[in-house]
């Protein structure tokens, strides 16, 4: 483990940010919207890297300078020390972001959390008559 810290220094920093869709590019949003994902965690970054056979860490105590409340980041290592790429697919920062945030969306935590959330939908839309009375 001592022997990897100073390494992890110099891997990329990757925040759940660069790849939301519901942020702004002002808020720290790097790619489109139409290729970007909604709400990312650091957990599902983390498997998509290791599904893409990359080294990566978890920094759950880091936070994002833009917006603090945004907590966690993955470090992701692209390249050996030989120089020659892990996953010859993808060469750059902006490669990484682009492949997990098609990954994301077919997850599998997420695919069971948005499948109760579409049934809970139509169980509130029955709801009697609401709203102001009239005085």
């Amino acid at each position: 483990m001592d022997g990897e810290v100073p390494n992890i220094k110099k891997w990329i920093v990757f925040y759940p940010v660069y790849i939301n869709s519901k942020k702004t590019i002002a808020e720290g949003r790097r790619l489109s919207t139409s290729k970007a994902c909604e709400n990312p965690t650091c957990a599902e970054i983390g498997d998509c890297c290791s599904h893409l056979k990359l080294p990566f860490a978890i920094e759950i105590d880091k936070a994002y300078p833009r917006d603090f409340m945004q907590r966690g980041r993955v470090r992701v290592l692209l390249k050996k020390e030989d120089g020659t790429l892990y996953n010859p697919a993808i060469s750059s920062h902006k490669d990484l972001m682009r492949h997990v945030a098609e990954l994301v969306p077919r997850h599998p935590g997420r695919v069971k959390k948005q499948e109760p959330a579409s049934t809970s939908n139509t169980g509130s839309s029955k709801s009697g008559k609401g709203g102001k009375k009239k005085r």
